[in-house]
């Protein structure tokens, strides 16, 4: 109900009624028609339009079309017709009044035909950006094009040689093009399309040349390849209808711009179109003969409306009603698309559901994230391993069938058109390893001068030194933006013919990941200052260990490490805090400051190192908590340090309070309950830090694990602060 009422509330203007006042016309009747509309209950209005109508010597235009509008919104395209036929042979129609009829045909293609939810726009939902997008988000682009990736050229060539080349060609009739040398454009595309005959961007290339050629029936042979390829594919609908709209085939344009706004109802230049080509088909079905006002239909005697066939015809199947146990693959409710074989003038002579078996393996196809791998020929069986997930949609012939031969049941054998299988006989999997670590490629990333590694390789070189490990170019402003894009084509190439070795290479990095996350064996340290539980700890970290060492904590989501101070013996001490990252903000040098907070206190129970940075395995520390007259002494001496704690800090100078506050904030609150957290009350954390203590006094009282023991211990210092400080 919801889409239908979106559809009313969009039509732009209420068709006047032209004589209001006429017998048989009762206002009252026409606003609670209204108020149906607006409520969604279509078929009543529809009833009460009928019912005004039908009192009336002479059909009134604006009911006529309200009724038609109603009769839309329900879905009843064939009655509605009947009555936008009347309107239209009172007065032609014009395409703004047609926007309901249109949104709601391609309302009931998208749900009973194409069975795409309501609320879907298209089948399409990663594209490469630069295909066409109009300003009302109006195309949906194809699926990336793999090879127009220049960094992995190398690959390319020895692995897609016929495609690179096509991409070449593809690439020089586009120049060519720019400079309106048809001629040469056109050499260049049929070279390309000769090497790869499946790409749905480089056939829509072809389609628009031929059309600025004005070689209409060409365009609209490669529109029709191009919806073989991609049938959900709004652009491809777009081309062809352009090109029959060229051509002076109005009806069969119209069933194609319907199919575009069933796929992007939101593409408001194509409605505005199909409005266009609409109303002229309603003007053309019509013959007047002189008399300027039709008889109404129920009236009886000569009327100079004919029965308009050819529009029923180009809404077929639409305005066929539908047959009790009749499903939507019946040929009454399919989507008309020409066959390989016919020109336009066949178009509606041949049905294809998307919802059939033949078009299911293309609906798999459109969801590939590389279409373009994806309608390369897949690896005789004796080659390459296949990715587990391949499926025929996966492996179709690596050449569309000329015209002559497009009705022929055989195929090609999966070879290029050099006669050599592709491919998977060619790659080696030293060609897919990381000069860095020696292993199978892991979330490839490509650096401006055309070298590729794993992502978290090349972050820990940069880490150490902005060039690139292999050519040594400098990497500052790649390093500055992070932009760290994955290499698409290899994880495609990856994924389709190392399928086990790249499930093998993530179990190992999945395996490292689970220890890095370990917040108890192998615990990350950062070796710099004291902290403690609740409280800020702010840190600036530029040494490449501990780049490594933040990153690792975020990628692994624990966002912690430990944090300790320096030991001459040891490396660090035997005790320290828990950091959470609560925020990271990198500079373009690679340097960052990390937001941290003390979380828990644990206990060091063995040193290690790893890649650079101290490691420990660590227990937690906790109170001990006490009941009883011990829990009677704890209330006691914890209301009294605090005190004693508040009036140190309230008598304290401005100045000084004020550089406390900005960087630990106000004294904590006292908490009702003394051992309600395992590590104390915060307030007590907060003096510590702010004490004037070394850090090897701080580092004792941090390590008690009484917090009775740890108050007497603050209590004697707020006794020495106080002593000492200037009268």
């Amino acid at each position: 109900m919801d889409t239908v009422i979106l559809a009313h509330q969009s039509a732009q203007f209420v068709h006047p009624v032209y004589n209001p006042g006429a017998a048989g016309i009762c206002p009252e009747m026409l606003e609670v028609a209204e108020e149906a509309n607006r409520a969604g209950d279509y078929d009543l209005a529809a009833e009460i339009y009928s019912s005004q109508l039908a009192d009336l010597q002479q059909p009134d235009r604006g009911l006529c079309l309200r009724k038609a509008d109603a009769l839309a919104q329900t879905g009843r395209i064939a009655e509605a017709l009947d009555s936008y036929c009347i309107a239209a042979n009172i007065c032609e129609l014009r395409p703004g009044e047609l926007q309901l009829l249109v949104e709601n045909i391609a309302r009931t293609l998208r749900e009973k035909e194409l069975n795409i939810n309501a609320k879907s726009t298209s089948c399409h939902n990663r594209g490469n950006g630069n295909d066409g997008v109009e300003a009302d988000g109006a195309f949906e682009e194809e699926p990336l094009d793999l090879f127009s990736c220049r960094l992995c050229s190398s690959l390319l060539d020895k692995c897609f040689d016929a495609e690179s080349k096509a991409r070449r060609h593809w690439i020089e009739g586009e120049v060519s093009r720019k400079k309106h040398d048809y001629t040469d454009a056109l050499e260049k595309y049929n070279k390309a399309v000769e090497l790869a005959p499946s790409i749905g961007r480089l056939l829509g290339q072809r389609a628009e040349l031929h059309m600025d050629s004005r070689n209409y029936s060409q365009a609209i042979q490669d529109a029709e390849s191009m919806c073989r390829l991609k049938p959900l594919w709004p652009k491809a609908h777009y081309i062809k209808a352009s090109a029959l709209s060229k051509a002076n085939c109005n009806d069969e344009a119209l069933k194609e711009y319907f199919m575009c706004v069933a796929l992007k109802p939101d593409w408001t230049t194509v409605k505005l179109e199909a409005q266009k080509v609409l109303s002229e088909l309603f003007s053309s079905v019509f013959e007047k003969d002189g008399q300027p006002t039709p008889l109404h239909p129920q009236q009886g005697g000569p009327s100079t409306r004919l029965k308009p066939t050819t529009l029923l015809s180009s809404l077929h199947p639409l305005t066929t009603p539908k047959r009790p146990g009749c499903s939507s693959q019946d040929p009454a409710f399919s989507v008309s698309k020409s066959s390989p074989c016919e020109g336009p003038s066949d178009f509606s002579k041949h049905h294809l559901s998307p919802s059939s078996e033949a078009v299911k393996p293309l609906l798999e196809d459109v969801k590939s994230l590389a279409s373009v791998l994806a309608a390369l020929p897949a690896p005789p069986g004796g080659l390459k391993r296949r990715h587990s997930g391949d499926s025929p949609a996966f492996n179709p012939p690596s050449k569309l069938p000329r015209p002559d031969q497009a009705c022929s049941s055989s195929h090609p054998p999966a070879t290029s058109p050099g006669g050599r299988t592709v491919a998977a006989d060619l790659l080696d999997s030293r060609d897919m390893e990381c000069s860095l670590c020696m292993r199978l490629f892991y979330e490839p990333v490509a650096t401006p001068c055309g070298h590729t590694f794993c992502l978290k390789c090349l972050e820990r070189c940069l880490d150490h030194n902005p060039n690139c490990p292999l050519c040594k170019e400098n990497l500052s402003e790649y390093l500055a933006t992070r932009g760290y894009n994955k290499t698409l084509l290899m994880e495609e190439v990856l994924q389709r013919y190392l399928g086990d070795e790249l499930v093998e290479r993530k179990k190992i990095h999945e395996e490292e990941m689970k220890e890095l996350s370990n917040l108890n064996q192998e615990v990350p340290i950062f070796v710099c200052t004291m902290a403690f539980p609740t409280i800020p700890c702010p840190l600036h970290v530029f040494e490449p260990c501990y780049r490594l060492m933040i990153r690792r904590s975020m990628e692994t989501g624990t966002k912690q490490f430990g944090m300790c101070i320096a030991d001459e013996l040891k490396g660090f001490a035997d005790y320290g805090c828990m950091l959470e990252v609560r925020d990271v903000k990198f500079f373009p040098d690679g340097r960052s400051v990390v937001d941290t907070i003390g979380v828990s206190r644990f206990k060091v129970l063995s040193h290690g190192q790893r890649d650079g940075y101290n490691t420990a395995k660590i227990e937690y520390l906790e109170d001990k908590k006490v009941e009883g007259q011990e829990l009677a002494e704890l209330q006691k001496l914890y209301v009294s340090v605090y005190d004693q704690a508040s009036g140190w800090f309230t008598s304290l100078k401005d100045n000084m309070k004020s550089q406390i506050i900005s960087h630990f904030g106000h004294l904590p609150g006292k908490d009702p309950d003394p051992q309600g957290n395992p590590s104390g009350p915060a307030w007590a954390w907060w003096l510590l830090a702010v004490l004037p203590l070394d850090n090897r006094a701080q580092l004792t009282i941090l390590a008690m694990p009484s917090l009775k023991d740890r108050l007497i211990a603050i209590r004697r210092v707020l006794i020495f602060v106080t002593r000492k400080r200037p009268r």
